[in-house]
């Protein structure tokens, strides 16, 4: 059955080493069929989440801040697996993916949590070998909202990983 694939891509050069592992993910994926849809979030006008916990109350949209997060909304409500792209910054994911993660909430705590149950996946590129921090919050991330992680792809060089794991999806 085909999937609805939203990848955020939280790299600065967007055809970087991030890039090509995405390239080769997306490949995979839709070698089987799925679909995809990816957000270079650095070109895209996303502010941060103001804390103000007013998601969904005075519009239709699920966030009162009205920004490019309205094209992530949209896709996010149709489909299945998320996979969060990202190089390692300051040990790290990138504070572009970090946004707009952190955005995704007006979304979830709008139309409840259950209603999300996604897949998710995490490719990752660094000049280093440390991916624990960024490793950490993505798998705190997806099992605090009951997300099953699907895998993760960890290095530069991992483009066949990268293919495989999108066509097992």
């Amino acid at each position: 059955m085909a999937k609805n694939i939203m990848i955020l891509n939280g790299a600065a050069r967007k055809n970087g080493s991030t890039g090509k592992l995405i390239q080769s993910f997306s490949k995979g994926a839709c070698s089987t069929g799925h679909h995809i849809q990816e957000f270079y979030l650095d070109s895209m006008n996303i502010h941060s989440c103001k804390g103000c916990l007013k998601a969904g109350r005075d519009s239709k949209s699920p966030c009162t801040q009205k920004d490019d997060m309205e094209q992530i909304y949209s896709a996010f409500a149709d489909c299945d697996v998320v996979v969060f792209a990202s190089p390692v910054y300051f040990w790290t994911i990138t504070g572009t993916l970090k946004t707009a993660a952190d955005r995704l909430y007006a979304e979830l705590e709008c139309l409840g949590y259950g209603r999300f149950a996604r897949e998710s996946v995490l490719l990752m590129t660094a000049d280093g070998s440390d991916y624990s921090q960024a490793v950490t919050w993505y798998r705190t991330y997806e099992r605090n909202l009951g997300w099953k992680n699907r895998g993760e792809v960890l290095g530069k060089s991992k483009s066949e990983a990268a293919y495989q794991l999108g066509a097992s999806l």
